[in-house]
Order: structure tokens, then C-alpha cells, then sequence
């Protein structure tokens, strides 16, 4: 589900992501070493990470998006999947990694000083801005759904533009993240027990596992060569089947080859009389027409095929 002016504004969304998360991450690290909550500092390692999460997601896009050369003539889409992929194994090692193994020390020590109103005050306000950065990325996946007439949770399972993807995730995953956090500290404070602080750092840390795995599952699906969606393919063989001359499409292979753009290979069984004028008129008709239905589409290859049997 690739679409114009998609990577420009995926940009802007990766773009407030990150500078909310670099503001918050410092503050939740200042609280943390104040309050000495286990939780606070898991916190600042998953803002943390998501930062850099972000930077890499940005490399992602601009990386992907060079033109075609020699020696990579299908382009450089592919090469975003790698950084996004980067970007979750980032998340997994930085981020929930640190969070675990912070909060079973926290778990096993018992330990825990300092004031626990300035976590607080921290939580609350890295609330709204990681609310106010979630909320451009619902409203981008809620444009495109509505462009592709799907629901935001199908838009975001297809959508081979995972920066966006990222973004929710992360954002998603941060919001009930600082719930935790708060759930932590507010038992931790109301029991004198630290074990609750070092739980809801666990809790954090799992919460990153998942988010990470399912970002690297997809990146690495799409590098493998993932085809495009049932809807896409649907809409070709639609198209192939108009085109004068076309008698029969045998095969459609397709791939995504990065969040815009779409190879397209057919067996097509053309008329027997027809000339080889005509089947070149008609590959370029179908070339025109395939790009006209959906811009994703950057290279169409026809294979004039024999009827089998």
C-alpha cells in the first residue's frame, strides 16, 4: 500500500516522534536518578531507545528513496527495511533489555530512595507529548486507511511503509509504558515495597520485546520479497484481463520492492493472431493502465506466453 506524497509525510511523523522522545527521555532519566525508581529509569532507556529508534527510522527514509543507479536498478527501497530493522533490534537489546535486567536487580535489592513527585510530574507531562506524538501518527494511518478503504488495523498489518508502522507501535508502546510506570511507583509507594517498581520495570522491558519482534518480523518479511496485497493483485489481473488481445493471465508475481514502489511480472496468453505489434502495444497499454490504477507500480514485465494443454 504504497502511495504518493506518503514518504514526505511519514518524514514529518518520524520527525515530532523523535523530538518528543529525546525531551522526554532526558527528563524521565533526571527524574529517575532523583526518585531512584527502577521504573523511571527503565522509562528513560525506552525513551532513549526510541530516540534513536527514530534517527534510524529517518535514515530508513531518506536512504530508501535514491533513485535507481547500475548497479541497483530496481532503486533503494529495500535498504529502509534494513535500517528499520536495525531500529527493532535496537529497541530489543537497548530498550528491553536494559528495563528487565534493571528491574529484577531492583527486584532482588529491594532498594529504593528519593522523592517520588518529580516521577510523577514527569510521567504526567511525557503523557501529553507522547499523546500529542501518537496523534499525528493515528491521524496519517486513519488518512490512509480512508484512502485505501480499509480500517486503520488492516492499513497498519499490509502497509509496507514501516516507519509509520514504527511510530505507532513505539508510541503506543510508550503510553502504556508510563501507565505501568505510574502503576509501579503509586503501589511501590503505597506498600514501601520496592518489588512493584521493579515489576513495572519488567512489565516495560516485555512491553518493548513486543513491539520490537513485531517490527522485526515484518522488516524482514519485507526483505525477503514480500508480494504485494490480495487487493493490489486483484486489481491487476482486473486490468491485465481488459487489455485487447489478452485472452488469459496465467501467472501474476508481484513485490514490494520498499514503501512505494511495486514489480509487477505476468504470463500472458495473447491472441494467436496476434502480431507482435499488437503485443507490444498491448504491454505498453498495460503498463499505462496499472500505473494510472495505482502509482505504486514502477516496473511491469510481460511474459507472452503459449495456452497450456
Amino acid at each position: 500500500m504504497a502511495e504518493e506524497g506518503g514518504a514526505a509525510e511519514s518524514t514529518g511523523t518520524v520527525i515530532v516522534a523523535g523530538a518528543a522522545n529525546l525531551a522526554i527521555a532526558a527528563a524521565k532519566l533526571i527524574a529517575g536518578l532523583i526518585s531512584g525508581s527502577s521504573a523511571m529509569m527503565s522509562e528513560a532507556a525506552h525513551s532513549l531507545a526510541d530516540t534513536t529508534t527514530e534517527v534510524l527510522l529517518f535514515t530508513a527514509l531518506r536512504r530508501g528513496i535514491q533513485p535507481a543507479d547500475e548497479r541497483h536498478p530496481f532503486g533503494y527501497g529495500k535498504e529502509s527495511y534494513v535500517w528499520a530493522f536495525i531500529a527493532a533490534v535496537f529497541t530489543f537489546v537497548a530498550g528491553a533489555g536494559f528495563s528487565v535486567t534493571h528491574g529484577v536487580t531492583t527486584i532482588r535489592s529491594g532498594e529504593h530512595s528519593g522523592d517520588y513527585t518529580v516521577s510523577y510530574v514527569v510521567l504526567g507531562v511525557s503523557f501529553v507529548l507522547e499523546s500529542i506524538s501518537l496523534t499525528r501518527a493515528v491521524r496519517q494511518v486513519r488518512a490512509s486507511a480512508t484512502r485505501w478503504r480499509v480500517t486503520p488495523a488492516r492499513f497498519l498489518l499490509v502497509t509496507p511503509d514501516t516507519t509509520i508502522k514504527a511510530v505507532f507501535l513505539e508510541d503506543s508502546a510508550a503510553l502504556v509504558g508510563l501507565l505501568l510506570a505510574a502503576t509501579g511507583l503509586g503501589l511501590a509507594q503505597a506498600t514501601g515495597d520496592a518489588l512493584w517498581d521493579g515489576l513495572a520495570s519488567v512489565a516495560i522491558g516485555l512491553l518493548l520485546l513486543v513491539a520490537a519482534t513485531t517490527l522485526a518480523r515484518t522488516n524482514i518479511s519485507l526483505l525477503v520479497g514480500r508480494a504485494a496485497t490480495p487487493r493490489i493483485r486483484r486489481m491487476i489481473v482486473e486490468e491485465l484481463s481488459g487489455i485487447p488481445h489478452v485472452e488469459r493471465i496465467d501467472t501474476v508475481l508481484t513485490m514490494q520492492l520498499g514503501p512505494t514502489d511495486v514489480l509487477v511480472a505476468a504470463k500472458v496468453d495473447f491472441a494467436d493472431d496476434a502480431s507482435g505489434a499488437e503485443i507490444e502495444e498491448a504491454a505498453d497499454v498495460a503498463e499505462r493502465r496499472l500505473r494510472d490504477r495505482y502509482a505504486g507500480i514502477r516496473y511491469v514485465f510481460l511474459d507472452p506466453t503459449r495456452r497450456r494443454g
